[in-house]
C-alpha cells in the first residue's frame, strides 16, 4: 500500500483492522518518524535546520516561519500538516496517523499531546484502531500539558488553558479549560 491511499484510508476515520496490512505501514512510518526525531531531539539544530528536519519529517514543505524548541516525539510524522508562523515548544507529543492539521500562527505549549487514533473498546479487538484528525484553526494558543482528542476540530483563535483534555469541538475566539475543558468565556475582538 502507497502512502497516498493509506491517507486516504486513515483521513477517513474507518476502522484499522489489526490483521489489516495497515499496520505494517503504521511500523514502517514509525520507524522512520523514530529515526528524524531522534536527530531532531539529540542535537543542537539551527531554526533553519529544524526546518528542514520537520520538512521530511511531514513528507511536506514546512514554512520557513515555523519554530519548534526539541524534543518533539511522533509516532508516524507524515500525516501533519504545519501552517505558516506555527511555534511548538518543547516535549510534545503528535499520535498523527489520523491527521494534525495546525493553522498559520498556532502555539502550542509544553508538553501538548495530540491524538489521533482510539482503540475498540471490545477486549477481544482492543489492538483495532479508530483514526479521526484534529484540526486547529489560524491563532490557535494551547496552553501547557493539554492534551487533544481524536476528532476535534479548534476553531480560529482559541485559547486552550494549560492541563486541559479537549474531548469536543471548541468554537472560534473561545476560551477553554478543565478536564474536560468547558467554556470558560468567549474573546472580545
Amino acid at each position: 500500500m502507497n502512502l497516498e491511499k493509506f491517507f486516504d484510508y486513515m483521513n477517513n476515520g474507518k476502522k484499522v483492522d489489526e490483521a489489516s496490512g495497515l499496520f505494517k505501514v503504521f511500523h514502517a512510518l514509525a520507524q522512520e518518524a523514530l529515526k528524524i526525531t531522534m536527530e531532531i531531539n539529540t542535537k543542537y539544530h539551527s531554526e533553519d535546520e529544524l526546518v528542514g528536519l520537520f520538512s521530511k519529517l511531514t513528507g511536506r514543505k514546512v514554512d520557513p516561519s515555523f519554530r519548534v524548541f526539541p524534543p518533539f516525539y511522533t509516532d508516524c510524522g507524515k500525516n501533519i500538516i504545519i501552517g505558516k508562523n506555527v511555534f511548538i515548544n518543547s516535549c510534545c507529543r503528535f499520535q498523527d496517523q489520523g491527521g494534525i492539521v495546525l493553522g498559520d500562527g498556532c502555539f502550542i505549549g509544553h508538553n501538548v499531546t495530540v491524538a489521533t487514533l482510539n482503540h475498540d473498546l471490545n477486549p477481544e479487538a482492543r489492538a483495532d484502531m479508530y483514526p479521526k484528525s484534529v484540526i486547529l484553526g489560524k491563532n490557535v494558543w494551547v496552553g501547557s500539558d493539554s492534551t487533544i482528542l481524536p476528532g476535534v476540530k479548534i476553531g480560529d483563535g482559541a485559547v486552550v488553558g494549560a492541563g486541559s483534555v479537549v474531548t469536543k469541538n471548541v468554537a472560534a475566539n473561545t476560551v477553554v479549560c478543565g478536564n474536560p475543558a468547558r467554556v470558560l468565556k468567549k474573546i472580545s475582538l
